[in-house]
């Protein structure tokens, strides 16, 4: 029942991941936390078939921290590549 706790904290990672890079314009509001959410759970869920019990409290800073890690770079690239398809797309159209 912890790992509702794992995917609650990545969500939260993911809002804040969503909230302090720039570019929330084009990407949705639900991308970053739908990312966080499912790292976290995973990390979750592997470290516990991994035999670490939650009395472990490396299994919680593992299970917050690797969604801020991962989510980070992955939103930062989906921007990216949006930004870039967004002016490919005007210059074809010749908006821009």
């Amino acid at each position: 029942m912890e790992i509702v706790l794992a995917l609650l904290f990545g969500a939260v990672a993911g809002l804040l991941v969503h909230y302090t890079l720039p570019g929330r314009d084009t990407r949705g509001a639900a991308l970053a936390p739908l990312i966080g959410a499912v790292v976290g759970g995973a990390v979750w869920m592997v470290l516990t078939w991994a035999g670490w019990t939650t009395d472990n409290g490396w299994l919680w800073l593992t299970s917050i921290a690797a969604p801020l890690v991962v989510s980070y770079p992955a939103v930062a690239v989906l921007t990216r590549r949006r930004h870039a398809v967004d002016d490919r797309e005007r210059r074809r159209l010749r908006i821009a």
